[in-house]
């Protein structure tokens, strides 16, 4: 078992939506951000009348025997907040842990480069590794886990050196626990949960934004399984003997597939964006574009199309942003050519008249 061959569909999971085309702050589409597998706090969800999520739960099928170990590992994005402040008055240094005097704007442009207010996100990963199964069984497992709050100041200089604006990145305390538990069906299967929940505090959570809640939310969360001297059950074409069972997994907020080469059944990928068993990143994908259900292609062109200033924009909305620019500007035409389509076999399968 091998956890990395499954990194690239995770990751494209990861940054689903994390910024569209035209890959620009300013762009409506990009003002309402982080729809997939975000959990809120539990106060907020119930401000909302549930119609947020707090919690995320998979049900899956593994076959297996008092051998049978797997590893559990939840990923999600811990949000941070950027925002530009233009001081009331240049200054030649911050001066440390002393209040700098400005004001919040959307963007700013200092020395022919512009900065913007943003949402940024951290990776963040909570490990479960080598339960085994039977003892699964006998007893669940719980873990909590905690990620702190920060803030950090970045002075923006004019060219003669003076301070006239500042980035002021702020994250916000999380804490959330994940539970698991598992049951037998029969000698040979067993069905295994694991529930991811956050449990951050807000107060008065009916008189938030949504944004504000967002800042104490786990975002784009999935679960990646991994099982030893045992075997997943695919849930969407599970054999006919396990069918009534695998029907009756409840699956909420996520989608749990089979992931990994053609056939294999040791990685489950619980996703919160619908899939299918072996999903694949198409080998000629040049890098991420966070547009996971476009095509590689006509987001190259129009990338292509944008302007000197649409670019500039793109430039400033992120480290994330400015990579798909700059790759895309270098894109050689060979590789250009090979977003255009490829022809492969297909292997016909099994009762398929040929």
């Amino acid at each position: 078992m091998n956890l990395d061959r499954v990194e690239k569909i995770a990751n494209a999971v990861l940054y689903e939506g994390y910024i569209l085309y035209p890959y620009r702050s300013s762009s409506v589409k990009n003002q309402q951000r982080w729809n997939f597998g975000a959990l809120c706090p539990q106060s907020y969800s119930q401000a909302q009348g549930g119609t947020e999520f707090w919690m995320m739960q998979t049900e899956c099928l593994i076959v297996g025997d008092e051998r049978t170990t797997f590893d559990v590992k939840v990923r999600f994005l811990h949000l941070l907040s950027r925002e530009v402040g233009q001081l009331t008055a240049p200054l030649p240094e911050l001066q440390k842990g002393a209040e700098t005097d400005f004001q919040t704007v959307a963007a700013m442009e200092v020395g022919g480069q512009i900065y913007q207010t943003w949402q940024e996100a951290v990776e963040r990963e909570v490990s479960l590794p080598s339960i085994n199964l039977n003892e699964l069984v006998a007893e669940g497992q719980r873990q909590t886990f905690t990620f702190p709050s920060n803030q950090e100041i970045e002075p923006l200089r004019e060219p003669g050196g003076q301070v006239i604006g500042v980035l002021v990145r702020r994250q916000q305390f999380i804490e959330g626990s994940i539970e698991v538990a598992a049951e037998r069906v029969s000698e040979q299967l067993c069905k295994v949960s694991v529930r991811i929940l956050n449990r951050t505090a807000l107060e008065d959570a009916q008189f938030k934004s949504r944004d504000e809640a967002l800042m104490r939310s786990l975002v784009s969360t999935h679960t990646i399984l991994g099982v030893r001297d045992g075997e997943f059950v695919s849930l969407l074409e599970p054999p006919e003997e396990f069918q009534e069972i695998a029907a009756s997994c409840q699956n909420v907020g996520t989608w749990p597939v089979l992931v990994g080469e053609e056939g294999a059944r040791d990685l489950l990928l619980s996703s919160p964006i619908i899939l299918y068993d072996y999903p694949q990143i198409a080998p000629e994908s040049a890098g991420d574009l966070f547009d996971g259900t476009e095509i590689d292609e006509i987001l190259t062109l129009r990338i292509m199309t944008l302007t000197d200033e649409e670019k500039r924009e793109m430039r400033g909305v992120d480290e994330r942003a400015r990579r798909i620019l700059e790759r895309t500007e270098t894109l050689p035409a060979e590789q250009m050519m090979k977003l255009h389509g490829a022809m492969r076999a297909v292997s016909p399968r099994e009762g398929d008249e040929r």
